[in-house]
């Protein structure tokens, strides 16, 4: 018996653009869904963006993304643009009654994603966020292990998240960097995943004390706003622009309801750290790390080991055991950034 159909309208043809795509030509191939996604349109704002369209899976490209959001054949809309375009595109799709799936960060303020919320729960249509790092089988492993009491009492969570893509002093003003389209730097862009694992593993932060930083606090204006991690500045003008969000941030905080301290760095400017996402949680009986540079594996330690064996053992997740390993590869097959 065939499946359900249902069409997928994605808005914003960049970098996560090309990741969602990936996911939606994949997701059947992989798992079961209940229903079959039908990749329609892609929508983005230049017409050089759309080349790819075909590559991507997509059957047709439009640069009008408010005509794609109130086509009547559209079912899902996924949106993959510049942060404050999100709640602008979100209440039109629920508007619309058009199930939404939404990149991180949500919206460029709390005001912002709380009437993002309301409008899909008044709609009754389904919704998600794209905190996608917390389904690696190895972090999923490390839940569990949690739940079921394996590390006894937590006491740190501490989570580093490193790059260094604009450490450049030439690399130019793209949309990345300004408050008006992002609403905020390294914290809202990488920080939001690390937040995420710290909420999904051991539970919420608050009572957060924090400092912020803009190393370089201005930049030469980009030829084009297209592939803004490949960006050119201008060499005919070489007019600049203020940066006005964080390059680095740094804030500590207690878990909710719990006697847990969290410490959280992100930054932009951590030189040979091209992604280092990294976790560490230390409890009573025992502790874990993980950093997603190495995606596949974490580490183990536990408290009740005889002594002269202790010490982190390397947890290798592509077993059948571990959480949806079963749907990719045989034992010790590795999964990659494409598979999340």
């Amino acid at each position: 018996m065939a499946k359900k159909t249902v069409n997928v309208a994605m808005i914003g043809a960049q970098f996560m653009g090309k990741a969602h795509s990936n996911a939606w030509r994949q997701v059947k191939a992989i798992f079961d869904p209940p229903v079959e996604p039908v990749m329609k349109v892609m929508c983005g704002k230049f017409p050089e963006e759309l080349a790819t369209a075909k590559k991507w899976g997509w059957q047709e490209t439009s640069l009008d993304w408010k005509e794609v959001v109130n086509s009547p054949d559209i079912d899902i809309v996924d949106i993959c643009t510049p942060n404050f375009l999100h709640p602008i595109i979100a209440l039109e799709a629920a508007k619309a009654g058009k199930h939404i799936v939404c990149e991180k960060p949500l919206a460029n303020t709390l005001k912002e994603a709380k009437e993002m919320l309301k409008a899909a729960e008044k709609a009754k249509i389904k919704h998600m966020c794209g905190f996608s790092y917390r389904f690696a089988p190895a972090v999923q492993s490390m839940k569990k292990l949690i739940a079921s009491g394996g590390l006894g009492e937590i006491y740190h969570f501490r989570a580093a998240y490193q790059q260094d893509w604009i450490m450049d002093p030439d690399f130019p003003m793209v949309w990345r960097l300004k408050k008006k389209h992002t609403g905020s730097g390294a914290l809202g862009d990488i920080g939001a995943h690390v937040t995420d694992l710290c909420h999904f593993l051991v539970g919420p932060v608050c009572e957060v004390t924090s400092a912020l930083e803009t190393f370089i606090k201005r930049r030469v204006i980009a030829d084009s706003d297209v592939g803004a991690w490949a960006a050119k500045g201008s060499k005919k003008t070489k007019q600049y622009d203020t940066v006005d969000v964080d390059d680095a941030a740094i804030f500590i905080g207690h878990i909710k309801d719990k006697n847990t301290l969290a410490s959280f760095e992100v930054t932009r400017f951590a030189g040979g750290r091209r992604n280092y996402n990294s976790i560490e949680i230390y409890g009573s009986k025992g502790s874990l790390l993980w950093n997603q540079e190495d995606m596949n594996q974490f580490h183990y330690f536990n408290r009740s080991d005889p002594e002269g064996l202790q010490g982190f053992r390397k947890v290798l997740a592509c077993d059948p055991g571990h959480p949806y390993v079963h749907a990719w590869w045989p034992p010790g097959h590795i999964i990659g950034y494409e598979h999340l």
